[in-house]
């Protein structure tokens, strides 16, 4: 009797059995190979970025890449397009999500198209930058239209022995490094007796790239008799090639008629058989990159026995090969010679054996030039308007080309080069339909239309104009522009090209400038128009690894800014709060710095950055060093400087230390635009010192003084006293005032002591016109007039709040000078100036207490007056509070009259 399963161990098994089908099932999608494109291969049309490459369809949904190579870019994807014209290129769409964000060297890979993706889809398979909108190179799967133009010998279609397209000329069998900046590409035809040669080489547009055939039978010297190939690019940009043969290391000359050195074969035999000896065929050349490259074809046995050597292919052979300045034709030769090639061999020049039957490809990767940019430059002058117009696009150098471009001074879309600080003035001659803007974006045309966020420093819809009534716009870049910008149309993409802002001077770029202490350093300032920031650059005149400066009287409770090159090349700009002299004084600090530079050109460093002249602290900070690292424009600003040969960002040892350093500080005017080394004052301080503590701790007092005390002095010797203390104050206190502003070379109302100094100066020379207009005495018996007891009262205030201000001005700028130089004697003097005023206050209270005793005496003693007495007693104060009641007192009280008999 068969045993029942139960029902849960069935629905086990039922669920292994799925996961093993769905394990053994195929995780990627079947595809189908239905397409006409499956098996067939499709070289890579370099457009640029020095792409090579086959593309291999595999099936309706991936294909492989093989011997690829690409200089990487900045969004790169596989891409597909209807045509390779600039409007259907530029619309297409990414094929799949394989990225190419790298360099490239001879590499392999398969890509899978994305699921929605048919090869129906693709009639043009590109390689795209997604940022600069730019096709580095394609392949056309549906049509023949490749886009590149041959002069022979190319065609799109499949050869009969396989199935790959040919059609790029870039594309050879093999590959051969002839030096480092220099290469020979090959592919051999046989059958037809002939060989096709691509020489590229990674250098400049008016040099020459020669490859030839050395005499058989030479054994040295094999560039005398060879048979060469010279390339190159004509000055309108056209490549040739040219059959040269070489009978003197000289170069070509016409001798008596006869022509010897590196020569054209048609020089030789005579203008009308050029073609006859002529043995070389352009097929195709470009500039990319930097790079020149030029296909040419010639026959391995030529008809031409006298200037040409015949290549067996199958044997190894001696060639040549030479890098070089290419000659313009002139009246003379009408041909492009090669000039000397020079040092050093393997590097310029150099020959080797070579079998061109045997197959090489040592070229790992593509050539990558140091300068890649062909474009003309124009260098723009602040005194020469650079006009602006449109035109064809010939040779835009970021492809694929748009219908018309900027044609700036004539030339198409040059590179433009401008310094900051510099006004760049563009003369707009485009047309109405066109607006020239200065952008931070690549493509322009708006970029906000594709969400894409750009900085616009210059132009805009109101910058077009014609050749009839041109627009003037006027640009200044400013140290804080990028290194580089682009000028470009407002309406339409990719009409314009990159702008180079280059560091032409910092007295371009800053406002201000001075030389510090020594002159061995360099200091530029500029402040910012809202007084928020501030704007500072160094410039090293020695020599070093390392530029510091810093804010302060010395090193010692400085704020430093050091500049320096780490390793790598990389600039660095750190910053330093320093409290003693050696290296664990030197304590890092965190400022909020922006546009921070730091260069060094040939060992002279060079620093910039801007920082507000408030930094921003919250209150838990602000006791902090750098929270009180403020800049006042209204005051000196204290500037020293050190350089030295080592600066890390880690722990700082004594090999960080200067090897040389200012003397004193310069006191830099911020306002002014100046500065002033910073000279020991404290001699003239000193004097001007003594002087004010003259007037307004003994002189002035001592005429106040004179003016309360003294009246009961019979006759007007008081106000004598009174009258020459104070002017002989006033005087003193003037020619101290003189005497600080010439010396100090300026009359700033900055600081405190300043400010009450100005206030009691003014009051003291109030005093004196005061007393010229005071209202007539009155007589006795008078009663005082309103006019002359306000004058009274403003005499009497005036005198005393001048005093007043005299004496905390001196106590500020015994602080000053403190502030100034330390504390060392500043202290003492200070207490001597308290115990000085607390003895005169000691002094006038005891005056002020016998004046009102004698006050007192005098009041008790007019009750028994003598008959006749009638003089005035000048000893009154007309102020005194006393004075009412003693009058009503005199009026109120007994009288006593003394009788005296009469002698006779």
């Amino acid at each position: 009797m068969l045993r029942r399963i139960k029902p849960p161990i069935l629905l086990l098994l039922f669920l292994l059995y799925v996961l093993t089908l769905s394990c053994s099932a195929d995780p990627v999608k079947k595809c189908n190979k239905t397409s006409p494109h499956t098996g067939r291969e499709y070289e890579l049309s370099m457009v640029q970025h020095q792409l090579r490459g086959v593309v291999s369809v595999i099936d309706d949904c991936s294909f492989r890449v093989s011997q690829f190579e690409m200089l990487s870019g900045s969004d790169v994807h596989w891409w597909g397009a209807n045509a390779t014209d600039f409007d259907n290129i530029t619309s297409g769409f990414i094929v799949s999500d394989h990225c190419l964000n790298e360099t490239y060297k001879n590499a392999t890979f398969t890509v899978r198209l994305l699921e929605n993706i048919t090869w129906e889809q693709i009639p043009v398979l590109a390689v795209w930058d997604s940022f600069t909108a730019s096709d580095f190179g394609h392949v056309v799967l549906n049509g023949s239209d490749s886009g590149i133009t041959l002069s022979s010998g190319l065609a799109s279609s499949p050869t009969p022995s396989s199935n790959r397209v040919l059609g790029a000329p870039t594309m050879f069998d093999n590959c051969k490094v002839l030096s480092k900046e220099f290469r020979i590409r090959w592919t051999l035809y046989a059958d037809e007796n002939s060989i096709e040669i691509g020489l590229e080489a990674a250098t400049g547009t008016q040099n020459y790239m020669a490859f030839g055939w050395a005499n058989p039978n030479a054994t040295s010297g094999f560039m005398l008799g060879a048979d060469v190939a010279m390339t190159g690019f004509k000055q309108e940009g056209l490549p040739f090639v040219d059959d040269f043969y070489i009978t003197k290391y000289s170069e070509c000359v016409n001798k008596d008629g006869s022509y010897s050195g590196v020569c054209p074969d048609a020089i030789y035999e005579g203008s009308d058989s050029g073609g006859l000896v002529n043995n070389t065929r352009l097929v195709y050349g470009h500039r990319r990159d930097g790079v020149s490259f030029i296909r040419y074809k010639r026959p391995l046995v030529s008809s031409d026995k006298k200037y040409d050597f015949s290549v067996n292919y199958t044997e190894n052979m001696q060639v040549v090969w030479a890098l070089g300045l290419l000659k313009p034709p002139d009246t003379l030769t009408p041909h492009y010679l090669p000039q000397n090639h020079g040092e050093p061999e393997s590097v310029t020049y150099g020959h080797l054996v070579l079998n061109v039957s045997e197959h090489v490809n040592d070229c790992l990767g593509p050539l990558d030039a140091e300068d890649k940019e062909d474009q003309d430059l124009i260098i723009a002058d602040a005194n020469v308007p650079l006009v602006v117009v449109t035109g064809e696009a010939l040779h835009y150098p970021n492809p694929p080309n748009p219908a018309k471009v900027f044609y700036i001074n004539k030339k198409e879309a040059p590179v433009l080069r401008v310094e900051r600080g510099v006004p760049v003035k563009f003369s707009i001659q485009a047309g109405h339909d066109v607006a020239l803007y200065i952008t931070s974006d690549i493509l322009g045309g708006n970029a906000s239309l594709r969400n894409v966020t750009e900085t616009i420093y210059a132009g805009g819809p109101e910058a077009e104009g014609v050749k009839a009534s041109p627009m003037e716009l006027v640009w200044a870049p400013d140290r804080n522009t990028p290194d580089e910008v682009y000028y470009q149309s407002l309406y339409d993409q990719k009409m314009g090209w990159r702008i180079q802002v280059v560091d032409g001077g910092l007295s371009d770029m800053y406002n201000n400038s001075v030389v510090l202490d020594d002159q061995q350093v360099t200091f530029f300032w500029t402040l910012s128009k809202d007084k928020e920031s501030i704007s500072f650059a160094a410039r090293g005149e020695k020599k070093s690894s390392y530029l510091a400066i810093g804010f302060g009287s010395g090193m010692v409770n400085s704020y430093a800014y050091v500049g320096w090159i780490d390793d790598i090349g990389k600039g660095h700009v750190n910053t330093y709060w320093i409290d003693s002299m050696d290296a664990s004084g030197v304590h890092p600090t965190v400022e909020n710095m922006t546009y921070v530079r730091c260069k060094s050109e040939n060992g002279f460093i060079t620093l910039e950055f801007t920082r507000p002249l408030k930094p921003s602290c919250n209150h838990s900070h602000r006791n902090s060093p750098k929270c009180k690292n403020i800049i006042d424009p209204t005051t000196p600003l204290k500037v020293i400087w050190a350089m030295g040969s080592s600066w890390t960002d880690g722990h700082l040892t004594e090999r960080n230390m200067h090897f040389v350093k200012s003397q004193r500080p310069v006191r830099v005017l911020l306002l002014r635009g100046s500065a002033e080394a910073e000279q020991d004052l404290r001699p003239v301080l000193a004097v001007h010192g003594f002087m004010m503590f003259l007037a307004w701790g003994i002189l002035l007092p001592g005429g106040i003084l004179a003016a309360r005390y003294l009246k009961h002095v019979k006759g007007d010797g008081w106000y004598q006293i009174h009258v020459y203390l104070q002017y002989s104050g006033l005087a003193i206190v003037l020619l101290a005032l003189l005497f600080a502003v010439a010396e100090l070379r300026g009359f700033y109302v900055s600081s405190l002591h300043v400010k009450f100094g100005i206030t009691a100066t003014v009051l003291a020379c109030v005093q004196p016109l005061n007393a010229f207009v005071r209202p007539k005495k009155p007589a006795n018996g008078e009663e005082i007039s309103s006019k002359r007891l306000i004058w009274e009262y403003l005499h009497f205030f005036v005198g005393r709040f001048a005093i007043i201000a005299g004496i905390v001005a001196l106590f500020t700028g015994m602080k000053h000078l403190g502030e100034r130089y330390g504390g060392e004697n500043v202290h003492g003097l200070i207490w001597a100036l308290i115990v000085w005023f607390l003895i005169g206050a000691l002094i006038v209270v005891y005056l002020e207490f016998r004046e009102k005793q004698r006050r007192r005496e005098r009041i008790f003693g007019r009750s028994n007056w003598v008959l006749g007495n009638l003089e005035e007693d000048d000893s009154t104060d007309l102020l005194s509070p006393t004075r009412d009641h003693a009058e009503k007192s005199l009026q109120h009280g007994t009288m006593e009259v003394q009788l005296e008999p009469l002698n006779r």
